[in-house]
């Protein structure tokens, strides 16, 4: 059975999550200190260059892990274009169809009820007085 790709994605992100603070303990080389520093030269505006070797490597890994897991489990992963115009039929085609449900109500009047019981406490709406 396909997992939803809500699930894959959760477990890919915290697979890489866990990794690369795995990398991020390796590159410190054990000192606690260097590690600390490390975790707060982490900021929004961080760039790529800027993250340690070991990190860097273990985002490339787990980037092409990623897409490999998605394909596994089913998923097709490409270019946008491309994906468009490959896409399955995932549907059944449009057809002409007779419209069975009657002449279109016009915008005035409340709408008719059909069939059934009437509204509770006399159609008055909103708690009971008393």
């Amino acid at each position: 059975m396909q997992k939803a790709a809500n699930d894959v994605m959760q477990s890919i992100i915290f697979s890489a999550i866990i990794d690369a603070v795995a990398a991020l303990k390796r590159s410190s080389g054990g000192l606690p200190n260097q590690l600390l520093r490390d975790v707060q030269a982490i900021h929004p505006n961080v760039t790529f260059a800027d993250l340690p070797k070991e990190l860097q490597d273990q985002i490339a890994e787990t980037t092409r892990a990623a897409f490999t897991q998605l394909l596994k489990e089913g998923y097709a992963v490409g270019p946008r274009q491309q994906m468009q115009q490959s896409r399955p039929m995932d549907r059944v085609p449009e057809r002409q169809r007779t419209d069975r449900r009657g002449p279109p109500r016009g915008p005035g009047g409340p709408p008719v009820r059909r069939g059934g019981r009437p509204p509770k406490g006399g159609g008055g709406g909103g708690k009971p007085r008393g």
